[in-house]
């Protein structure tokens, strides 16, 4: 079976819009000297503005990629190339050069050393220095103190916002954006970034337009529960206590999620991705299905700003994988484990998904486990695009919802009037669209 990845595929890695362009550019045979591939990497170098040409590897399991070029993007524009030529079938070399070959195999031990637990309990079999211990107490007189800070932020926040109530909303509007901005201060001094950030959006809702004052009431409603929740968060079941934890800023690592376990091991389908960034950091969001145990997983990776996330993944493509889920009453992210081979197309042409009223159905049940979530990933299948009074909105014969998306003439040019298969989020303001699934194929949005 031939298991190149399609152009679709290799794009759907793409950091942007300008790096699709860049790397398409670059994806011909002029350019290149030295390419090759064999069954898990491919290797060539680029001809740049310098007067080395830039070398280029990529390993096909994670993916992940080498580039001498500068670039902070990842995968840069040729790493995406190179991967257009194999896409093509015009990568013919079967031996990897020196310079290749040690990343290659550097890589490779790095990841055995990081599986073996001898040496990631103990450092490596022939140093004599032990690993040094954990200061478990130390961690835990830390924790306390966060604990009691976050607690005495939360009662603040809950009487400011009664305050607001009782004073009623008139003057919402004159307040500003400091007020709040005041508040989020305060959060992020008790060490509850995520009441700050809640806090802080509550300055522009008096803004938003018509309604604006049951926005407002909403927000306040959601954020007064979710501080309440903390005052009582060790006599709330553990996974909703987990969901209020997380929502108030505690973090769970990705390394103790993994280690607490349970792996699930899936064929896991990547459904799509976004970025986003704001002036601390780049953040990633992959989208996965399991094929056999039906599980939606949400992975997220990090950048600083203006640096794309290290982990991509082909939309489109299965991956053989393990999964650990973080703690939640309705557990969505995950930690990604070992994979156990490169990226492949899978055996359906796509994902199944279900109706419009059975995809409002499944968010109203996660609200009710978890009253703070925007939305909730869904993949519908059989609904169509169409133009309407109030705008953009996603029909089926169950019912309609108003249509967000990025590239909407993208979607409509996929869809031609016909019913699609699309992946994305259902939320209280729409769906937003990810990705399109047509006979051709997977879509990017």
């Amino acid at each position: 079976m031939d298991d190149r990845w399609t152009a679709e595929h290799v794009l759907s890695l793409s950091p942007d819009a300008a790096s699709r362009k860049a790397a398409a550019e670059l994806g011909t045979a002029d350019p290149w000297s030295g390419t090759g591939a064999n069954e898990t990497a491919v290797w060539g170098a680029c001809r740049g503005s310098g007067s080395r040409p830039y070398r280029t590897v990529v390993a096909l399991d994670g993916p992940a990629y080498h580039c001498s070029c500068p670039s902070r993007k990842f995968p840069c524009k040729h790493a995406l190339a190179l991967l257009l030529l194999r896409s093509a079938g015009e990568l013919t070399g079967a031996a990897a050069p020196d310079w290749a070959d040690a990343w290659l195999t550097a890589r490779r031990q790095h990841a055995d050393g990081a599986a073996s637990p001898t040496a990631s309990a103990t450092g490596p079999a022939d140093s004599p220095t032990p690993a040094p211990a954990r200061d478990d107490a130390a961690a835990a007189a830390r924790r306390r103190r966060r604990e009691a800070r976050v607690a005495a932020g939360a009662a603040e926040l809950q009487a400011r916002l009664e305050d607001q109530l009782r004073g009623g909303l008139a003057d919402a509007p004159t307040r500003g954006q400091a007020f709040w901005e005041g508040v989020a201060a305060r959060m992020v001094d008790a060490q509850a970034p995520g009441l700050a950030a809640r806090a802080r959006e509550l300055g522009a809702l008096p803004a938003s337009g018509g309604s604006w004052p049951s926005r407002l009431v909403e927000e306040y409603g959601l954020l007064h529960l979710l501080a309440a929740g903390y005052q009582r968060v060790d006599a709330l079941p553990a996974p909703l206590a987990a969901t209020v934890r997380a929502r108030v800023g505690f973090t769970v690592d990705n390394a103790e999620v993994l280690g607490g376990g349970p792996l699930i091991r899936d064929r896991w389908l990547v459904l799509g991705s976004r970025d986003s960034a704001d002036d601390r950091l780049t953040t990633r969001r992959l989208w996965l299905h399991g094929a056999r145990s039906g599980r939606l997983a949400l992975l997220l990776s990090f950048g600083r700003p203006g640096v794309a996330p290290e982990l991509a993944l082909p939309t489109g493509l299965e991956v053989d994988a393990d999964l650990a889920f973080h703690p939640a009453a309705r557990p969505l992210r995950a930690a990604l484990g070992s994979r156990y081979a490169a990226p492949v197309a899978p055996t359906a042409p796509g994902p199944v998904g279900v109706t419009l009223d059975a995809a409002l159905t499944e968010y109203a049940r996660a609200l009710g486990e978890d009253p703070w979530l925007e939305s909730w990933p869904t993949v519908l299948t059989g609904v169509t695009p169409v133009p309407t009074e109030s705008g953009w909105q996603l029909v089926d014969a169950t019912g309609a919802v108003p249509l967000r998306t990025a590239s909407l003439w993208r979607l409509v040019a996929a869809s031609g009037g016909r019913p699609v298969t699309l992946f994305g989020e259902c939320g209280h303001r729409g769906f937003s669209a990810v990705t399109c699934w047509t006979e051709a194929g997977s879509l990017p949005l």
